[in-house]
């Protein structure tokens, strides 16, 4: 890829700088031994590699040379910040590179005393954010085209919103769920009326939909969910007939424990809880025989790789696919050593010096 490629300015992410300076979010070891050198006046220049344990895409790189940008240096005597940047050599790749196990996918070169507190907060950021964009690359690619709604909001802390939208964004998500998740990039949250609004509306799903189509249909796309009485067809078929061009999708997500009535009288039917392929089917004539054949299918609920898969090669009528904690789930570890000291090697065991062309200066 070019080098041109621009990387997220620092001031993007509002990270805690004084915090993160003063080693608030890293592990003690790491603080312990910037004061260590700091307090002996030792000034190694080191070469410290960043590489992955597993193959995926890389997130968070910007965001980690965020983090040495702003807090890499030393406190002065009269508590003012000694900035470290400019001593600093890194290079690395970008938000969205392919990468290897073991594959270098950052290298810093200067003054450890400068950096040695940051470790955990750039790893961390690195972990987080490639796990986050891997999940998602692999749900995106097993739509097949198909748009993913990256909805995991509700399943972590709401702190990771904003980093984990923009991993999902690279990944090719084509929709998150809360404005932060979109922030970024300056984007805005979708999403679908919820079954706690219709729930407000007395059950009535009709009557939810045209009052929420009425506020918001010229600003955002409207999708209904339709599974509120377990009865995804006649639901759908009904929020259509009374909202017309103002819907533009109706939003599947019976529960795992439940059959659609749709399917109740099948004699497989206790093979069909929860979202199926025949459950979409059922759906898609339903409504094009009512004539509503622009109005769109979202499956949402337990949606992963795998099962986006096993929809796609039944054929399932699905137009897009809302996935939720499966993207959030797994590890995706990252380590960083010093590798070379003064200008000679001195990695552990196993841990030498791997250049990677792939590699650019970061100015």
């Amino acid at each position: 890829m070019s080098d041109e490629r621009e990387r997220l300015a620092p001031e993007v992410f509002r990270l805690p700088v004084e915090k993160i300076r003063d080693a608030y979010y890293s592990d003690t070891y790491f603080a312990l031994t910037k004061e260590l050198l700091e307090a002996d006046g030792e000034r190694p220049q080191v070469t410290m590699q960043v590489f992955a344990k597993r193959q995926g895409l890389l997130g968070g790189i910007d965001e980690a040379i965020a983090v040495l940008r702003l807090c890499s240096g030393r406190r002065r005597a009269d508590g003012t910040w000694e900035d470290g940047w400019p001593a600093l050599r890194v290079s690395a790749l970008h938000e969205g590179d392919p990468v290897e196990p073991w594959e270098t996918v950052m290298t810093i070169a200067g003054d450890y005393s400068l950096f040695a507190h940051l470790e955990t907060v750039y790893l961390g950021t690195l972990a987080r954010r490639s796990l986050v964009m891997s999940n998602v690359r692999r749900v995106v690619d097993a739509a097949g085209g198909k748009s993913v709604l990256f909805f995991p909001a509700r399943h972590d802390h709401w702190l990771v919103q904003t980093g984990d939208g923009w991993a999902a964004h690279v990944a090719g998500a084509i929709g998150v769920s809360t404005d932060a998740n979109a922030s970024w990039w300056g984007g805005r949250g979708t999403g679908t009326i919820p079954h706690a609004l219709i729930a407000v509306y007395g059950g009535d799903t009709v009557a939810a939909a045209r009052d929420y189509a009425a506020r918001f249909a010229a600003h955002s796309n409207v999708i209904c969910l339709v599974d509120f009485h377990n009865d995804s067809v006649g639901e759908a078929v009904k929020v259509a007939d009374a909202l017309g061009t103002d819907l533009w999708g109706v939003r599947l997500d019976t529960s795992e424990k439940l059959v659609d009535v749709a399917l109740a009288d099948r004699p497989d039917a206790d093979q069909l809880r929860g979202v199926t392929p025949e459950l979409a089917r059922a759906v898609r004539d339903g409504l094009d025989a009512a004539g509503h054949q622009r109005v769109k299918i979202v499956v949402s609920g337990g949606f992963n790789a795998e099962k986006i898969e096993r929809f796609e090669s039944l054929g399932a009528p699905v137009d897009s696919y809302g996935v939720g904690s499966s993207l959030i789930r797994g590890n995706f570890d990252f380590t960083a050593d010093v590798v070379d000291l003064d200008g000679r090697p001195a990695g552990k065991v196993g841990r030498e010096l791997r250049p990677n062309p792939r590699l650019r200066p970061v100015t």
